[in-house]
């Protein structure tokens, strides 16, 4: 799985560079932001532009990773979901914890940044 962080300002951001996200992969992603947390990152964003596809592994790992860095006063967002995604999201409501942004650069100012 294609996942490289950077940081911008107070907050980490994780880019995904796969087109689809399923549950063989998901040991890596949920590794790199974990060990983000454990550095001391609150404030994560997941910058999913090219995923045209996820998984309900995914999902569950998404709301894993929100109450992780939740339960530490943090924020997990994330930018450029593509539709068939945020539809996915949706559905089982993971955007009422995980909030979603169009861009980086909205996403980046919702946390103050």
């Amino acid at each position: 799985m294609i996942v490289k962080t950077e940081q911008a300002g107070n907050v980490a951001i994780v880019r995904v560079g796969d087109t689809r996200m399923m549950y063989p992969m998901l040991a890596e992603f949920s590794g790199v932001v974990t060990a983000l947390i454990s550095g001391g990152a609150r404030n994560i964003l997941i910058d999913l532009g090219p995923v045209t596809y996820v998984d309900s592994a995914t999902i569950g790992c998404f709301m894993d990773l929100y109450r992780t860095v939740s339960g530490l006063g943090g924020q997990l967002k994330l930018s450029g979901v593509q539709k068939r995604v945020e539809t996915m999201l949706t559905m089982t409501g993971t955007q009422n914890f995980v909030k979603i942004h169009s861009d980086e650069a909205t996403a980046l100012s919702s946390f103050g940044a």
